[in-house]
């Protein structure tokens, strides 16, 4: 399950996306989340798959590495398709039994509902597998640059998003490592029911949380003998500049937020 998480990791390879100015594939994510919210029909979410392939195959990185992973949050999916499912209130009754009541407006809710959470997975896993942690970091520090007028610690916090993310397959491989060191002496994570797995993984806790805080600190003596004062006088190696591709990449979101906008207004009360 550990090698399925694909957020945070960066898919290194040369290809349109990757080129893109991180700023603007910041952008273009939000603008993507905000269409995930706007749909509310199977065309809108047709459309949102459809934008989805055509980013994957431009980014050169496997449709199958998204699909991959959504596999540590199926549950979570089904469990959303299922509540939404029995405890949305309808008036079109398909099943009635009981104290179960299925209805058609519970049906679309429970799809739609766990089709925004696989899209807004893949979308965001997109972004960190085409753009390196530094590239991100540095276009975290210039989107949030005017906030600095305000004393806001826009370095420091895109610092530490990016060291966030930096270090999420880090410590995947960390917890790997521990699980299967503890399985050679005889532990058992696989067998028994989802509570017994549960309490299973309760021995891992402790040597994950002693090892995360020795990296924090080797980190940090790291950055210290650096010398290291955040953003005050940094130079870049990559001066960042939207060219042609980047505008491109915005006309293209644009028409998708527009598409998605108009079947909202039209095709939302033709077809449902």
């Amino acid at each position: 399950m550990l090698n399925n998480i694909t957020m945070g990791q960066y898919y290194p390879v040369d290809s349109r996306v990757h080129r893109l100015d991180p700023r603007i594939k910041l952008i273009l994510t939000i603008a993507f989340i905000v269409a995930v919210f706007l749909a509310h029909s199977f065309v809108g979410y047709v459309i949102l798959a459809g934008f989805l392939f055509l980013s994957c195959r431009l980014a050169c990185v496997p449709f199958r590495l998204l699909l991959k992973g959504l596999k540590p949050l199926r549950m979570i999916i089904i469990l959303t398709f299922l509540l939404n499912l029995f405890f949305t209130p309808g008036d079109d009754v398909w099943v009635s039994f009981w104290i179960v009541r299925i209805t058609r407006e519970a049906f679309l809710q429970a799809l739609f509902y766990s089709l925004r959470l696989v899209f807004l997975v893949a979308g965001t896993s997109l972004l960190t597998l085409t753009t390196s942690p530094i590239a991100l970091s540095d276009g975290i520090e210039l989107l949030l640059t005017p906030l600095k007028k305000i004393h806001f610690p826009a370095h420091e916090l895109a610092m530490m998003m990016t060291i966030a993310l930096r270090f999420i397959p880090t410590l995947l491989e960390e917890t790997d490592k521990i699980m299967k060191a503890q399985m050679a002496r005889g532990a058992d994570f696989e067998s028994g029911n989802l509570l017994s797995r549960a309490r299973a993984m309760v021995p891992l806790l402790v040597p994950l949380f002693v090892s995360a805080f020795r990296r924090a600190g080797d980190l940090a003596l790291a950055m210290e003998s650096r010398c290291y004062h955040g953003g005050e006088g940094r130079t870049r190696l990559r001066v960042l500049k939207i060219t042609r591709s980047d505008w491109i990449a915005c006309g293209v979101l644009a028409v998708l937020l527009g598409l998605i906008i108009l079947e909202g207004i039209v095709l939302k009360g033709v077809l449902f």
